[in-house]
């Protein structure tokens, strides 16, 4: 009998290593490519006006006749919200959960893409023979319905991403981690475990949701007007705890936001948000009932500046305004980064005259598992290898040090950045190359077309303004026709300092007398310019402006 060849295993990720955020994580088995998750990440406030970043694919556009699929592990923007991007350039079949496929249905839908995409339902039962591989599935708890993790078998042990997970003992849904089915695969034999790095730095248990549920019933009960609570409109638990509170206390359901009105549309048709019907009443019906019978569920709880909860906040909402009396539940806990909107927004609620419910009180717990879950994972699946991924490089670093402590060895354990690919040989791994992989920065409809250097002329206007200096010339002539004009936006303000622009008028007319004579050189005109104006500028300012020298010729 022949003996089975034993392939070539690398890992990598080309998002989602050392951040939160546009996780996407690649397996490749010989020549065949598989691709875990497809995610998107929220702007910094460095990438001024840049409305979403996700990962670049060129590694997987030079390789698409390689890849067999792409797994989507969950429904969150963070694992689907570039699927829309990405299946522009590549034709590939993508494998969801029902909750999932719906949920992506929607992208593809806005995005025109739905006709075309391959899109294959599967389940924690699920098992799959792609390209002569065995792949399957296995149930987690997250804080959205329909999560797994995926086992990729290869010959020498299989390689296992976890997805998003925690371990709920009291799940919402009543749906239990498969505890049996992780465990059974870690017997088998795991090569590598990829795993879920957010609360590695977090002591005990993620707590369960359903303390959540009864949380959000008592503030309902005891609210003397209206309810507003603010969540990720992706989080189909809390959502559901919140239907079911407004229905214990007699109370109708209005939903805000365009994300959550979508979802909870989605998740109710496929039976995965359950409320009586009439619960759920128009938004422009809730002025007709009494306060104490208003629940509000919305989208706005990381204080972005245009989701609903802040637009009530600052009066600007075209239907629902905050007032006295209202109660405002932030259901959610800030993603890194946002920490400062999501306290400006709380801030405004409670100038408006609400009275806040955020982190005084038990109504959010992470959907992320923290150190003792993650233990947890690690004894169950037994990796020869592990790398941890989804978290910062702290997190990452965090989860690295709690896998030593349940047998992992030290030498075993890669944290890597995206790019890094680890490969497998005969049971033994390295870091080997480094494959593409960085930001690709979505401005409007612009894919990509928004780089450093566009960000970097964005940051010096958003410092020092700009300064143009306009100025027409006769060819035939040699002359100045016009000008020099200097114009200031976010620079100084003109009025006030006339002087000062007389006199750049006048160095600047200076120096292009000398110029005007023989083959006009229009790159030397502009850089004498630009040179001339910032040092005089700097003097009399110590600002450097981005200067924008404008020739005419006639």
């Amino acid at each position: 009998m022949s003996k089975k060849k034993t392939e070539k295993v690398s890992v990598f990720a080309l998002g989602g290593a050392g951040e939160i955020g546009k996780n996407m994580y690649v397996v490749e088995l010989d020549e065949d490519i598989f691709v875990i998750d497809a995610g998107l990440m929220f702007p910094g406030d460095e990438m001024l006006g840049i409305d979403k970043v996700i990962p670049d694919i060129s590694y997987l556009k030079e390789n698409k006749e390689r890849i067999q699929g792409i797994f989507i592990t969950h429904g969150h923007e963070d694992h689907i919200g570039a699927l829309s991007y990405v299946l522009r350039d590549l034709k590939v079949p993508v494998y969801g959960t029902r909750l999932t496929l719906g949920l992506i249905e929607i992208k593809l839908k806005e995005a025109g893409l739905l006709k075309k995409a391959d899109l294959r339902p599967i389940d924690a039962k699920t098992k799959l023979t792609v390209a002569g591989h065995f792949i399957t599935f296995f149930r987690v708890n997250h804080s959205i319905p329909d999560a797994v993790g995926v086992c990729i078998q290869t010959s020498q042990g299989a390689i296992v991403h976890t997805g998003d997970f925690k371990f709920d003992y009291t799940p919402v849904d009543g749906k239990q981690a498969d505890f049996g089915k992780i465990a059974a695969i870690g017997q088998r034999g795991v090569l590598c475990l990829l795993s879920d790095s957010t609360n590695a730095e977090r002591p005990g248990m993620s707590g369960s949701e359903s303390t959540v549920g009864s949380e959000l019933n008592d503030v309902i009960y005891e609210a003397p007007g209206r309810v507003i609570v603010a969540s990720f409109a992706s989080n189909v638990h809390r959502l559901q705890q919140v239907f079911a509170a407004a229905e214990a206390n007699n109370r109708k359901v209005a939903v805000v936001g365009r994300s959550m009105v979508n979802i909870v549309e989605v998740a109710q048709r496929l039976n995965y948000l359950r409320f009586k019907q009439k619960t759920l009443v128009e938004l422009s019906d809730i002025n007709r009932l009494d306060d104490n019978q208003v629940v509000i569920l919305t989208t706005g709880s990381q204080g972005e500046p245009m989701a609903a909860l802040t637009r009530m906040a600052r009066n600007a909402h075209k239907q629902v305004n905050i007032r006295l009396n209202d109660t405002v539940v932030v259901a959610a806990s800030p993603i890194p980064g946002n920490e400062k909107s999501v306290s400006k927004t709380i801030d405004l609620l409670f100038r408006a005259g609400a009275n806040v419910i955020y982190n005084q009180r038990k109504v959010h717990v992470s959907g992320h598992g923290h150190a003792e879950d993650l233990k947890l994972m690690l004894n169950l699946i037994k990796p020869k290898f592990f790398v941890p991924i989804h978290g910062e490089f702290r997190m990452q670093k965090a989860h690295s040090r709690l896998a030593q402590t349940v047998g992992v060895n030290v030498n075993n354990i890669f944290i890597i950045e995206n790019g890094d690919v680890v490969e497998f040989e005969k049971r033994k791994a390295r870091m080997s190359r480094k494959v593409n992989a960085g930001n690709v920065l979505i401005d409007g409809i612009g894919v990509g077309d928004v780089g450093n250097i566009v960000l970097r002329d964005r940051r010096l206007l958003s410092q020092d303004g700009v300064v143009l200096c306009v100025i027409t010339i006769s060819r035939k002539n040699k002359t100045i026709v016009s000008g020099p004009e200097i114009i200031s936006r976010g620079f100084v303000y003109m009025r006030e300092s006339e002087d000062m622009i007389n006199e750049a008028n006048r160095i600047v007319a200076k120096q292009l007398q000398g110029k005007l004579t023989g083959e006009l050189d229009w790159t030397e005109m502009k850089s004498l310019i630009r040179d001339k104006l910032s040092s005089y500028l700097y003097e009399q300012t110590k600002r450097r402006p981005m200067i924008l020298p404008i020739i005419m010729e006639i």
